[in-house]
């Protein structure tokens, strides 16, 4: 096993965040599980943050520091999805959109930077989602900031560098995760379908081979990056898409 980390987990109390939360506890990791709504009795130690605001970001490295005794792991990995045609576009849930999945980031690395240097080994692991590679109709936010965070992870890198500090931006396809499942209806809306045939016309329809990504995948991948034989990966954008930006 690689040597214990102290890491942030964000959006850790299901979906991916819960997944990686799990498996970084279940190989020794030390985890401050960040989500809105903690699960008490989820993987890691609980913590209550909206990672919407400044105060939240900051209030997560802080409770980190203090009760892990230190940040050598950044996992921002908390978001959700919003679907509309742009001309129906809420202003509100594009702001959302860009503030916890772009600017809540880049607090936390903004925040947790001394001690990622101070680490000598410090990792910021952003789960960026294919579509901060590639675009899909009806998701201006999401598609927007995910961009923006593949390009935030690459200056990390570069700045980071000199520190020790590797930052790489993971790019999932579709995954199995609650996220998904409650964009159903509304992709079926826009689309004029139903929900199965979304899923099977829509949502599998760029996946080269026509399964969703698991959990625990994304999991085994933040795992690796962590071992010796992931250190030459920093300041890129990994997909795990199943083939989607293969076309």
């Amino acid at each position: 096993m690689d040597s214990p980390r102290k890491a942030v987990v964000t959006g850790a109390a299901s979906g991916i965040g819960r997944a990686i939360a799990q498996k970084l506890v279940s190989d020794g990791h030390q985890v401050l599980a960040v989500d809105l709504d903690p699960d008490p009795d989820g993987p890691g130690v609980p913590f209550r943050a909206d990672l919407t605001t400044r105060q939240g970001n900051r209030e997560t490295v802080t409770r980190a520091i203090d009760e892990l005794g230190g940040i050598d792991l950044l996992v921002p990995c908390a978001g959700f999805q919003h679907i509309a045609p742009v001309g129906d576009f809420s202003e509100e849930r594009w702001d959302a959109l860009v503030a916890i999945l772009l600017t809540s980031p880049y607090l936390l690395a903004k925040y947790a930077w001394d001690s990622l240097v101070a680490s000598g080994r410090g990792e910021i692991v952003v789960i960026a989602s294919i579509h901060g590679l590639v675009a899909s109709p009806f998701k201006a936010g999401y598609v927007a900031a995910k961009h923006g965070v593949v390009g935030l992870t690459k200056v990390l890198a570069l700045e980071g560098g000199e520190h020790g500090i590797r930052a790489v931006a993971l790019c999932p396809g579709y995954v199995r995760t609650p996220l998904v499942e409650a964009q159903l209806p509304d992709q079926a809306r826009a689309h004029l379908m139903g929900e199965d045939e979304v899923l099977r016309e829509v949502i599998l329809a760029p996946h080269a081979v026509k399964e969703l990504i698991e959990p625990s995948d994304v999991a085994d991948s933040v795992a690796f990056l962590l071992t010796t034989a992931g250190r030459a990966f920093t300041g890129v954008a990994l997909p795990m898409d199943l083939g989607w930006s293969a076309r």
